[in-house]
């Protein structure tokens, strides 16, 4: 039944390749504890105990809450699956409970380490990957897209002329999204390079030199070197996402607005950079009020 869920999570929920691999990786460790604890039990002929019991196992293990909170998630999204199929009578999942965990604050670049990071000239990088890999750091940070959305951005989502470049965020949803004509002037000088030094032509926009399109790895090496030369601590394509946001906000952006922008459903999930930008009101206010 794992197979028809995964089918069912990539042509009807249409979840990403990467949120389909994550749920196949706990269903089958799921399946293992099941074979190895309760004689080889079919995943669907668990109960709530049996759930219960491997959540509490998870956690003696030392397996962090958010990561069990992810397998908790798998295991919810996959018996209502098996309830919609009448597969199972009862959904065992329903008075389970996700862990508590820490609330953190989002990691960012600071504006001054970020000046660093993108006038980095690092001289052994041939002149594809040279701005290639600028263009990469500048997409990011300049309209805060995801690692995956960065990835599938093809030649016909760019819009020079209007300064506006369309992305396919979570579940399908497509957004558009301006950009500045700094990374317009990037992209112009990185299409030049591309046309020039790569022999096989691609739709989509970041490419390796044989021509196919840039991959997750090769993003986060990108990025990692970047951030390392500039001296980030945090370094990852989604601080850069996180950098974006609060930036905005901290230079007065209503947040309604970088909701929008950053394509999150909800307000709560871009809520949370107003926390950083709270912790700079607070330097403020602690710096120039008389009785701070």
């Amino acid at each position: 039944m794992s197979d028809s869920f995964l089918k069912y999570l990539q042509f009807q929920k249409r979840y990403s390749s990467l949120t389909i691999l994550s749920y196949q990786t706990d269903l089958h460790q799921f399946q293992l504890y099941l074979n190895q604890d309760y004689d080889q039990l079919p995943s669907q002929e668990a109960n709530h105990g049996i759930i219960r019991s491997w959540i509490v196992k998870l956690v003696e293990d030392g397996l962090d809450p958010v990561s069990v909170n992810r397998k908790i998630a798998c295991l919810r999204s996959y018996f209502k699956f098996l309830s919609k199929q009448e597969v199972v009578a009862k959904d065992p999942t329903t008075k389970i409970k996700i862990l508590k965990t820490k609330k953190k604050l989002p990691h960012f670049v600071q504006e001054n380490e970020m000046a660093k990071t993108l006038d980095q000239d690092i001289t052994e990088e041939t002149e594809f990957d040279k701005q290639r890999n600028r263009l990469v750091l500048e997409l990011l940070y300049g309209t805060g897209m995801r690692m995956s959305e960065l990835i599938g951005l093809k030649n016909a989502s760019i819009n020079i002329q209007d300064r506006t470049l369309k992305v396919l965020g979570k579940r399908n949803k497509e957004r558009v999204i301006p950009f500045t004509a700094r990374l317009s002037a990037y992209i112009k000088e990185y299409l030049k390079v591309r046309n020039r030094d790569v022999e096989k032509k691609s739709d989509h926009l970041l490419v390796i030199k044989n021509g196919l399109p840039l991959y997750p790895v090769m993003v986060n090496r990108i990025v990692k070197k970047y951030l390392h030369n500039a001296n980030v601590d945090k370094k990852s394509p989604h601080v850069l996402r996180h950098t974006y946001a609060t930036h905005l906000l901290n230079r007065g952006a209503e947040i309604n607005a970088v909701k929008d922008l950053l394509g999150h459903s909800s307000l709560a999930a871009t809520q949370v950079y107003t926390h950083n930008s709270m912790e700079k009101l607070k330097k403020v206010f602690d710096q120039a009020h008389p009785k701070a």
